[in-house]
C-alpha cells in the first residue's frame, strides 16, 4: 500500500482548507434585498374634532349711580379738536341725567393708560322696567 509522505499531506491539507475559505466566502449568506422606500410624502395632522356648541345667555344688571325714567336725547354732534399727542384718545361727550332734566357734558382728551388701549364709550341702557341707566366707558387693555 503506499505511505503519504506528511510533506504531501500538510500541502493537501493547506489547499483543502483555503479552497473552505474561499468557498465558504462565495457561499455566505447573499447580499440583502434593496429595501424599496415611498415618495417623500408630508406628513398631515389630523383635524381635531369640531368644538361644541353652547348658548348662553347673559342678563346684564348694571351699578349705574345714573338712571332715568326716558331716553336720553339723541348725542350732540362735537367738533373734535386736533389731538394734542399721539397718546391721547377723544372722549366723547354724553348726556347726563340730574333727576329732572338732561346736561350734556363734553368731550375731551384723555391720554392713554398703555401704547394700544383703546376707548369704549359710555352708553344709556334700557332695563327691563322701562327705566335707563348709563353704563360708563372704559379702557381696553
Amino acid at each position: 500500500m503506499f505511505a503519504p509522505d506528511t510533506k504531501s499531506l500538510c500541502y493537501g491539507l493547506g489547499t483543502l482548507a483555503l479552497a473552505g475559505v474561499l468557498l465558504s466566502a462565495c457561499a455566505g449568506s447573499p447580499p440583502p434585498e434593496p429595501v424599496a422606500t415611498a415618495p417623500d410624502e408630508q406628513y398631515v395632522a389630523p383635524t381635531p374634532p369640531p368644538p361644541t356648541t353652547t348658548t348662553t345667555t347673559t342678563v346684564t344688571t348694571y351699578n349705574s349711580e345714573l338712571t332715568a325714567p326716558m331716553a336720553p336725547p339723541p348725542p350732540r354732534a362735537e367738533m373734535v379738536p386736533p389731538s394734542p399727542g399721539p397718546q391721547m384718545v377723544w372722549e366723547p361727550g354724553y348726556w347726563s341725567f340730574n333727576g329732572g332734566n338732561w346736561d350734556w357734558i363734553p368731550g375731551h382728551y384723555a391720554a392713554r393708560p398703555q401704547p394700544t388701549a383703546q376707548w369704549i364709550p359710555g352708553h344709556w341702557a334700557q332695563q327691563p322696567g322701562g327705566t335707563w341707566v348709563w353704563v360708563a366707558g372704559g379702557w381696553t387693555s
